[in-house]
């Protein structure tokens, strides 16, 4: 392995085998995919510690990092997350943190479960797809944070992003947050481990880490996996894999 980047968008892994092998899984569960706005449509992102961004809530950060699903904001949210280990924190103590909605769900009660089926919700855009913008964030909404059949219920939820119109779905999100809380499990990830989320069912987050950037930080590749993509967004795409623009289908769906 090359030492760990400290710069973003480094490509320091352009060739590599770890590329065959995500797209395998990805291409498995569904068809790889980037997003435009994010990464200028990287289908692999290089999560690792980059200086002077220790407390941004997101890839390039060292703190801790809630429970969220992946790309809330967006219509088409990826349906899989994969997230494999090249290199552990210098402590191995960072913990990629998992929480499943069917697990948290029975610890709500039913009036909270019912407030966070409305579509009352809005999810702010995530830092990562606003880096080279202005302003205040956009978000995305009204939406539910709960949704699907009881028995088999999906989430759509981001714990720093997700925003409740109302006093009591303010208060159904600190619930849910609390419940996913108590039903976590921690993944300490060693080199080799790959970890692969539904991200319609479980949320994840990180632990916070203390970073040395001396070419041997934590260091993860992350892809995302899409079961089927529209075909007016196929028809979209500038680059295969690659969905639109926010700017070019806000709305759509």
């Amino acid at each position: 392995m090359p030492k760990t980047p400290q710069a973003h968008e480094a490509h320091i892994l352009d060739g590599h085998t770890t590329n065959g092998t995500l797209m395998l899984v990805a291409d498995l569960l569904g068809s790889l995919t980037g997003y435009q706005d994010e990464k200028s449509g990287a289908l692999f992102h290089d999560v690792h510690p980059v200086r002077g961004e220790e407390a941004r809530i997101e890839n390039s950060g060292s703190v801790a990092f809630d429970f969220h699903t992946e790309n809330v904001h967006h219509p088409l949210r990826p349906d899989y997350l994969g997230l494999l280990c090249l290199r552990q924190d210098h402590d191995r103590i960072a913990a990629t943190r998992v929480s499943s909605v069917r697990d948290a769900l029975p610890l709500l009660a039913d009036d909270e479960v019912a407030e966070l089926r409305k579509p009352q919700f809005h999810s702010l855009y995530p830092t990562s797809f606003t880096r080279d913008t202005t302003g205040p964030r956009p978000s995305a909404g009204p939406h539910p944070v709960i949704f699907g059949p009881a028995d088999r219920p999906f989430m759509r939820f981001n714990s720093h992003n997700t925003q409740g119109d109302h006093p009591q779905a303010r208060a159904a999100l600190r619930s849910l947050a609390t419940a996913l809380e108590r039903v976590c499990r921690d993944l300490v990830l060693a080199p080799g481990d790959l970890v692969v989320l539904d991200n319609h069912v479980v949320v994840h987050g990180r632990t916070a880490f203390t970073p040395r950037y001396d070419g041997q930080d934590r260091w993860l590749r992350r892809f995302y996996s899409l079961r089927s993509a529209p075909l007016w967004a196929q028809r979209m795409m500038r680059h295969p894999r690659v969905l639109p623009a926010m700017t070019e289908i806000r709305g759509v769906v």
